[in-house]
C-alpha cells in the first residue's frame, strides 16, 4: 500500500510541475541553509581526539603573583618552564608532555634539495610522549625516546606533507634535514594528521595547521630556538623568557590519566606541588591549579566564537520559514484536488488511508527536496572553503551530516505534510461531489 502511495505521490507532483517545483525549491533552500551551517559548526565543535579525549587533561598552576589576584579565579593556561620540567621529571600520570609551537627556518639545499629556496614550517617541540599520548600516526619510522630527550638528540619527525615536499613522499628515515644552520636526522613521517580544534596548543589559533616539523623540547632549549605563541610575564622583566628560573607561562602541559581514582590522585599531587612551591616562596596564591578534560577544556576557551551558535539558529529559523511556506503551498494543492478525494471516499477510503496517502506524498518530496538540498549545500560549503578563515579548508561534509541532510529534510516535509494531511482527510465526499 505504501508503494501504491508513493506512486500516487509522485504522479500527482508530476501533474502540478510548477507548484511541486515552488515547494523543492522552498524545501531544498532551507535544508541547504540549515545544513550549511550546521555541518560548520559540527566542524568546529567536534571533539579532535574521540577515542580518548575524556582522559587527556589539561594541566594550570596559579603561579603569578598576588597582584590582580581573586581568590578562585582563572589560573594562568600555561606553565613555566621551571614547573613543566618538575612535573614532567615526577611522572605522576600514565604519560605525561610539556611542548611548545615554533616557527623554524628549513633549508632544502642542506637537506639535499638543490635549487629550492629556504622557507619556514610550523614546528613543535615537545618531550618524548607527545607521539603516543595524542595517538599521532606514523606513516614511517617512530618518535624519539626519553634517552634522546636526556641527551638533546638532533633527531627530527616530519610530516607527511614536508616529506613530500623535500623528499617525494619517499621513506627518508636516516635523511639530514637542516633546520636554519643545524642539521638533524629524520627518524619519524607521519601520516596527514590535522586536529580540529588544535585542541593542545590553542596559542597558535584554534584551527590551526599540525606543524611540519617535530623536535625534542630539550634540545630546543640547548639550540636557544626559540618559540612562537602567547607568553604571560610577571614579576619584573626578564633577559630570557626562556630561562629555566624565568617567571614567563609559556609551555602547554598535557597528562593522559585513564581512570578517575588516577585523575584525583594527580589532582592532590597538584595541590600539594602548589603548596610546596608556595612555602618555597615561588608561588604568591594559594593553590588553585586546574585539570580539564579536552572537552571541557575547549568548552571553557570558547573555542567556538559565540556567533557561530547563532547562526546555527538563525539557519533553523530560515528553514521554519521554509516550511511555512511549504504548507501554504501543500494546503493549495490539496484543496485542488478536493473532488478526487471525495471520489475516493465515496468509493470507500477511510480518512487514515487519505491521511497515509499525503502523507506519503509529502514524504516523497522531502526526499527529493533533501537531495536537491544535499546539493545546494555541496556547493555552499565550497564557497565557504574559499574564505580564508583558517577554519575554511575543514568545511566538508562527511558522512554522518550526509544522513542528518536527508533525515532533516524527509522530517521536515512530513511536519509540513500534517497539516494538509489532516485537511484532505476532513473533506466531505456527499457535499464536494455535489459541488461537481
Amino acid at each position: 500500500m505504501l508503494t501504491y502511495y508513493f506512486e500516487l505521490g509522485l504522479r500527482s507532483l508530476r501533474a502540478h510541475r510548477g507548484l511541486t517545483a515552488l515547494m523543492l525549491l522552498s524545501l531544498a533552500m532551507g535544508v541547504a541553509a540549515c545544513m550549511t551551517t550546521l555541518t560548520v559548526f559540527h566542524v568546529l565543535s567536534g571533539d579532535p581526539i574521540p577515542e580518548k579525549s575524556a582522559r587527556l587533561f589539561n594541566v594550570q598552576l596559579d603561579a603569578e603573583t598576588r597582584q590582580g589576584y581573586q581568590p578562585g579565579g582563572e589560573p594562568t593556561t600555561q606553565l613555566t618552564r621551571m614547573d613543566a620540567e618538575a612535573l614532567l621529571r615526577d611522572k605522576r600520570a600514565v604519560r605525561q608532555v610539556m611542548m611548545t609551537g615554533a616557527n623554524i627556518a628549513v633549508d632544502p639545499e642542506g637537506s639535499g634539495q638543490p635549487g629550492q629556496t629556504p622557507f619556514f614550517a610550523p614546528a613543535r617541540y615537545a618531550s618524548s610522549d607527545f607521539f603516543e599520548l595524542f595517538d599521532v600516526p606514523f606513516q614511517y619510522g617512530r618518535g624519539w625516546t626519553p634517552a634522546d630527550d636526556a641527551g638533546e638528540a638532533r633527531v627530527a619527525v616530519i610530516s607527511k606533507e614536508l616529506n613530500e615536499r623535500l623528499f617525494g613522499g619517499a621513506d627518508s628515515r636516516g635523511r639530514t634535514l637542516r633546520l636554519r644552520d643545524k642539521d638533524f636526522t629524520v627518524i619519524g613521517v607521519l601520516k596527514h594528521w590535522r586536529p580540529a580544534p588544535h585542541f593542545f596548543d590553542l596559542s597558535q589559533g584554534a584551527y590551526a595547521e599540525a606543524a611540519d616539523v617535530y623536535l625534542p623540547l630539550a634540545t630546543s632549549f640547548a639550540l636557544k630556538l626559540g618559540s612562537t605563541g602567547s607568553r604571560n610575564c610577571w614579576g619584573g622583566s626578564n633577559p630570557d623568557p626562556w630561562a629555566l628560573a624565568a617567571t614567563c607561562a609559556w609551555l602547554q602541559y598535557w597528562v593522559q590519566l585513564d581512570t578517575e581514582r588516577q585523575r584525583r590522585d594527580y589532582f592532590d599531587y597538584l595541590v600539594q606541588y602548589s603548596d610546596l612551591q608556595r612555602q618555597a616562596g615561588r608561588f604568591e596564591r594559594p593553590a588553585n591549579p586546574r585539570l580539564r578534560p579536552v572537552m571541557e577544556w575547549l568548552s571553557v576557551r570558547k573555542v567556538v566564537p559565540s556567533d557561530f551558535r547563532l547562526q546555527v539558529w538563525l539557519a533553523f529559523g530560515f528553514l521554519v520559514v521554509c516550511l511555512t511556506n511549504t504548507v501554504g503551498l501543500l494546503l493549495a494543492k490539496c484543496l485542488r484536488r478536493s473532488g478526487e478525494i471525495a471520489v475516493r471516499r465515496a468509493l470507500g477510503a477511510p480518512r487514515r488511508q487519505i491521511f497515509l496517502q499525503f502523507l506519503v506524498e509529502a514524504g516523497s518530496l522531502g526526499l527529493t527536496g533533501g537531495l536537491l538540498g544535499l546539493g545546494l549545500a555541496w556547493a555552499a560549503l565550497w564557497i565557504v572553503r574559499m574564505n580564508p578563515a583558517p577554519y575554511a579548508a575543514l568545511a566538508r561534509m562527511d558522512w554522518q551530516m550526509l544522513g542528518l541532510t536527508l533525515v532533516l529534510s524527509l522530517v521536515a516535509s512530513l511536519l509540513a505534510g500534517l497539516l494538509p494531511a489532516w485537511r484532505a482527510c476532513q473533506i466531505t465526499p456527499a457535499l464536494q461531489l455535489k459541488s461537481q
